[in-house]
Formats: C-alpha cells, structure tokens, sequence
C-alpha cells in the first residue's frame, strides 16, 4: 500500500474504516463507505463543495486541476493543509471537513448494464 494510504487510514482509525481503491496513479479513499478524499500527484486532496469551499479558500487550499485533451479542468477536491501529514488532530479536523462535503453531494445512479 502507499505510505500515505496508511497513515490516513492509521490517523483516521478513531473516526472510522479508511479504505482505497486505486485509480489512475492514485487511490480514492473512503472513509466508512464515503468517498472523502484522493491521493493522487504525490499528495492528498480533501473532497470539497460549494459550502466548504470558503474554508478551505481561507486556509489557502488549491483545487485539484489536471489536463484533459489540451484544457484545465478542475474536481471538487481541496488540497490538504500540510499539517495533515503529521499530525493526526489535522487530519481528523480537515477529514470532517471533506466527510461533510461527501455526505451533502447527491448519491451516483447505477450504470444500467
């Protein structure tokens, strides 16, 4: 597993179950079943919403772009304060956060097969 993976899961363990699944050079991470975060690009990124974004704009988070066919686009994922990294009351503090945000988007429909 990524070393990062594992120390959100160990920080987060009071809160709930960290589990990931890989995608495209990252991991989504789920905490307890809620997407709240991604760790992608050598770093973590908290999900997001239109209601916690002034929070993370006053802690000077940067949004989540990356390229697509020449054009900037963006995720409703916030970069993590550097505090999360070692320390576990940050990460605690700044997963709610995300947990938040997860737990307010709209549920996904299931792809019909």
């Amino acid at each position: 597993m990524d070393p990062l993976v594992d120390w959100v899961a160990e920080a987060l363990a009071p809160m709930g179950e960290v589990t990931s699944r890989r995608m495209m050079g990252g991991h989504t991470l789920y905490l307890d079943g809620h997407v709240f975060a991604i760790a992608a690009l050598d770093d973590l990124w908290f999900k997001s919403d239109a209601i916690s974004n002034p929070v993370w704009d006053a802690e000077g988070c940067d949004p989540f772009t990356y390229d697509a066919k020449g054009e900037t686009r963006t995720m409703n994922y916030r970069r993590a304060p550097s505090d999360v990294h070692d320390d576990e009351d940050a990460m605690r503090h700044w997963a709610g956060v995300a947990l938040e945000a997860s737990r307010r988007a709209p549920a996904k429909k299931k792809r019909k097969r």
